[in-house]
């Protein structure tokens, strides 16, 4: 089947050719082409008078509005998606017969939709949240939608319970109250009673849940699914998206700022990354466990709260997706796409995880609402990019036509067409599975242990992300009003940590911790699970340029050039973009002014020197711009007169003493005084801002920068 098609990667844009539609220099019309003449005034009983019911114009496109907007979805309601292509690295035919993983160098076309999870439509997009990472392959088997988030664990154990979840966690329903968080009292009351939440609550008190963006996050299948051979030979499998970029955050007073400053800021990122042409890529990885090896580990593997460790499993990177092309129109592939954990294709089939049985039924049932019926698979962007032939006819928004007679099996009079195939011939066939079982509603005892993970994860973390942890829960949960029930999460999560719960209870007003009451296993931790291990690139990072009238044009071009050969994106920032006159260069015209932007859009910013600088000291939103920058551990820095800058802010006492003819790096911050060479400056500068947050300034110990790269 593979070697059929190497490459398809762009089939799936051949195929939304037939539906794309450019109205440009057309001639307006009617939805049934009739030519229109004015679409400006109704047609009315004389100037003044009333509007006649029989203007068609004014209904159609009257109607036509009134039902624009489609249910927006339960979950994951705010989304931004892109097309791209998935590159097979290495032939898994020894564990599947997947088609679209048999062969190396085999490209097939995908769309990938990212999402947060809570909510609504209209929030932000950097709220504290889990984030969705959703992936359809248009494979030459048929579709195959891995439906996933950032976090690889969740928090029930049961699907029945995912109704319980979602309701405890949205706004609360008298007052429809907080939107889009986790800190009020219905959520955290859903936590203390239900303790299978514990490990996945850790994750989402942790920066995992605040990522930078989403070319920076990594993405998990969450659930367990199985591998099959040609031999029948099934083995367990998780799946896993590593982004080429690193996995980094935002801090936490830095997202609550972007929320009102660019709400739009994770789909603003993924869309100028994609315009700019530097493509997000993510390394496809896979976890395998020998169905023999089911019950070697100190966790049962099905259970969706827990994860698998890394250094217990490794993952066996198989392949590369690109993101490199935008939605032509948001709301007819973003928002109409539908994902269903259902869409497998041959080779992959489930395993018994009871949240991925209960979501097999979940996605495609929610589709039937969303979507308007059951053909929401003949809406463009969900269409295979192979043929489909079936007796199913009829139904909402039908749009197939079909010419003949026979829509049933068997018959004789279309020959039994079309007709069902072997195995041998590509057709699918569940993994055969002995099960000797009595009906019952239960969960396995394998289940039980709530905590030893998430104390594992906890225990994974640097010393940046604990105080992160902390300061999260300090913020959520400190957001409880009822004090009983705050008493309880601080008891709760002393299963995890007495020192977590210990800290916890000094911030959020509460009695010390109870003894742990939890029996846990004491497990290793984790390297694989902290974001101080992952690594860093400068590519694609943004970088503010503070000028005005007297810059040096010289330090300011150094930086340009050097900037633009590592990749990064540069902004020219003054107090206004009016043209700004260079000492011993061309005027430059700047790109943004402290009105139109703001130090939280950016990874970094230096502060070339000149006669510019007792204008922007003088100026509040330049010393607020680098104390924005300063406090959220961000890459700062200044040549020459540039310093005294840095000095006339909260950076002051912290700058390094520039030295004469060398640059100096001190916590993230680097100054340079008469240098010969300011190539240098630049790569010390572009080799901080690689690292992405120097959380030393704040009296945490520095994570080991020994994966960090320009």
């Amino acid at each position: 089947m593979a070697g059929d098609c190497l490459d398809n990667s762009m089939k799936k844009d051949e195929q939304l050719n037939a539906y794309r539609q450019d109205n440009t220099g057309g001639v307006l019309t009617t939805n049934n082409a009739v030519k229109v003449t004015d679409t400006d005034n109704s047609l009315r009983a004389g100037v003044r008078g009333p509007t006649l019911l029989e203007d068609f114009l004014f209904r159609e496109k009257i109607t036509h509005f009134d039902h624009e907007r489609i249910p927006e979805r339960v979950v994951h309601a705010r989304g931004f998606g892109a097309h791209g292509v998935f590159e097979l690295y290495e032939s898994m035919s020894e564990y599947t017969t997947a088609g679209f993983l048999q062969t190396p160098g085999q490209k097939t076309p995908v769309f990938v939709r990212f999402s947060t999870v809570v909510g609504s439509r209209g929030s932000a997009d950097t709220v504290r949240d889990v984030r969705g990472f959703a992936t359809k392959f248009y494979t030459e088997e048929g579709n195959f939608d891995l439906v996933g988030n950032n976090i690889p664990v969740f928090f029930i154990q049961d699907a029945i319970k995912f109704p319980d979840v979602v309701h405890s966690i949205k706004p609360e329903p008298h007052n429809e109250i907080p939107q889009a968080t986790a800190a009020h009292d219905t959520f955290w009351d859903f936590v203390v009673n239900t303790p299978e939440t514990a490990h996945m609550v850790m994750w989402l008190m942790s920066d995992r849940a605040l990522p930078r963006s989403y070319r920076m996050m990594e993405g998990f299948g969450v659930n367990t699914f199985r591998f099959i051979n040609a031999q029948g030979t099934a083995r367990f499998v998780k799946f896993h998206w590593k982004p080429i970029l690193g996995v980094h955050s935002l801090a936490i007073d830095e997202a609550q700022k972007l929320s009102g400053k660019d709400p739009d800021y994770h789909r603003r990122d993924l869309w100028e990354a994609i315009e700019q042409g530097n493509y997000p890529e993510y390394e496809f990885g896979v976890q395998m466990i020998d169905e023999q090896q089911e019950f070697d580990f100190d966790f049962d593997i099905l259970d969706p709260t827990k994860l698998w460790p890394e250094e217990l499993v490794p993952v066996k990177i198989i392949g590369k997706m690109t993101l490199n092309k935008n939605v032509d129109n948001f709301f007819a592939e973003t928002e109409q796409v539908a994902f269903c954990p259902a869409n497998i294709v041959p080779g992959i089939d489930f395993s018994n995880d009871p949240l991925l049985q209960g979501r097999l039924f979940s996605y495609e049932d929610t589709q039937l609402t969303r979507l308007g019926g059951p053909n929401f698979r003949e809406i463009p962007i969900n269409r295979p990019v192979v043929p489909v032939h079936n007796n199913q006819r009829d139904g909402m928004h039908r749009m197939t036509i079909h010419t003949g007679r026979v829509s049933y099996f068997p018959n004789s009079l279309a020959q039994n067409s079309p007709t069902p195939t072997s195995q041998e011939n590509g057709g699918y066939a569940r993994y055969t599975e002995k099960v000797d079982a009595h009906i019952i509603r239960a969960r396995s005892e394998s289940f039980s242990d709530h905590y030893s993970q998430a104390a594992m994860f906890w225990n994974s973390l640097s010393p940046w992300e604990k105080k992160h942890v902390v300061e999260a829960f300090h913020y959520e949960a400190g957001s409880v009003k009822d004090m009983t029930l705050r008493q309880r999460v601080v008891d709760m999560f002393a299963n995890v940590s007495v020192d977590l719960a210990t800290q916890m209870a000094e911030k959020m007003g509460c009695q010390p911790p109870a003894p742990p009451s939890a029996k846990t296993i004491v497990m290793p931790p984790s390297p694989a699970v902290s974001q101080a291990n992952k690594p860093s690139l400068a590519k694609t990072r943004k970088v503010a340029i503070l000028i005005e009238n007297g810059v040096c044009a010289q330090s300011l071009q150094a930086m340009i050039t050097a900037l633009g050969a590592a990749g990064v994106v540069y902004e020219t920032v003054a107090a206004t973009q009016t043209p700004v006159q260079t000492k011993g260069g061309a005027p430059v015209t700047p790109d943004k002014d402290f009105t139109t932007t703001s130090p939280l859009f950016y990874d970094g910013v230096y502060v070339p020197g000149g006669d510019h600088i007792p204008a922007l000291i003088s100026h509040y939103a330049a010393r607020s711009f680098i104390n924005e920058q300063f406090h959220h551990a961000k890459t700062i820095g200044a040549t020459d007169e540039g310093v005294d800058l840095l000095n006339a802010t909260d950076c002051a006492g912290v700058v390094p003493a520039p030295s004469s003819g060398a640059p100096v790096v001190q916590s993230g911050i680097v100054t340079g005084q008469s240098l010969p060479d300011k190539q240098l400056f630049c790569t010390d500068f572009i080799s901080e801002l690689a690292k992405h947050r120097h959380w030393e300034r704040t009296g945490i110990p520095a994570p080991a920068p020994a994966l960090s790269q320009a």
